[in-house]
């Protein structure tokens, strides 16, 4: 090894002493916070997890059709929740499923929460949208694993970091789709709205937000499905649901167990998409 080699590889920048040296100041200066908001969000999803359990499966089952249709019209829909849900209950995954389902509502709702505030703030503000893009690429590029290490030291194992490194993992889509949305208004519809007379606000919820609907629906679609996928791999710091069986398939050898867990998820998100999804044709007739 030349000189200028040694040279840099022993004069390492400290970067994981920095960031180490900062969690630990985190947890030592805002220890009891980040414990108030572990029990609080504990607390809340293992009470809805165990209402939801209550609920008989087949009573599940058929309001989960009955929400299938009330949202998209479609017996074929329908047809399919009602078949994968019966299909999970066979074959004896039904209490993890509905984890899943608690934890990715929750994630859903706190990155829609979040991000479309954040994206209709972009939309209206150029400079926000330029200086949001890095970190939203940096957000969407890092490896899902990465998330759980500060989560981890932060709030120790469980659902609660499992559930924060879901939203941080899902809430970049409905940012980028909200922007998106808001930023395409055409100009003359906006123009339109102030001749009239429309305040501000007017203008965002009668004009603004209508056309963007779409994009809003998109973000909306792509948080669910990057909750969903995150939520299992959160299953290795104990946040429970359908990536148990899956992991316990691979320290097991047990193929079987793991394409039972798979095809369970595999429906899951199926139904979660087709049941949440804008139709194209409802979508291209709001633009």
């Amino acid at each position: 090894m030349d000189q200028l080699t040694q040279a840099i590889i022993g004069h390492k920048i400290p970067i994981g002493f920095w960031l180490n040296a900062a969690m630990n100041g985190l947890k030592d200066g805002a220890g009891a916070l980040f414990d108030a908001v572990s029990d609080t969000l504990s607390f809340l999803i293992d009470r809805t997890a165990e209402t939801v359990s209550a609920v008989p499966p087949l009573l599940f089952c058929l309001l989960v059709a009955a929400l299938a249709y009330g949202l998209r019209r479609s017996w074929g829909i329908v047809a399919f929740a009602v078949i994968a849900l019966v299909f999970i209950l066979n074959q004896g995954y039904w209490k993890d499923t509905i984890i899943t389902l608690v934890i990715t509502f929750y994630a859903t709702l706190a990155s829609m929460a979040i991000g479309v505030p954040i994206g209709i703030a972009a939309g209206h503000r150029g400079w926000l949208a330029k200086a949001l893009r890095p970190m939203l690429d940096l957000m969407q590029t890092l490896p899902t694993f990465v998330y759980l290490i500060p989560m981890l030291s932060l709030f120790g194992l469980g659902v609660v970091p499992g559930i924060i490194a879901t939203v941080i993992f899902a809430v970049p889509a409905p940012i980028r789709m909200t922007q998106l949305g808001i930023s395409s208004v055409p100009l003359p519809l906006r123009e339109a709205g102030e001749a009239f007379g429309a305040t501000r606000w007017q203008l965002l919820t009668k004009v603004e937000l209508p056309h963007a609907l779409p994009a809003i629906m998109e973000g909306l679609t792509q948080s669910i499905m990057l909750a969903l996928s995150m939520s299992v791999i959160a299953t290795m710091v104990g946040s429970g649901g359908l990536g148990v069986p899956v992991l316990r398939s691979l320290n097991q050898v047990r193929p079987a167990m793991g394409f039972e867990a798979g095809i369970a998820i595999v429906l899951v998100a199926v139904l979660l998409d087709r049941v949440f999804r804008r139709p194209a044709q409802t979508a291209s007739q709001a633009r």
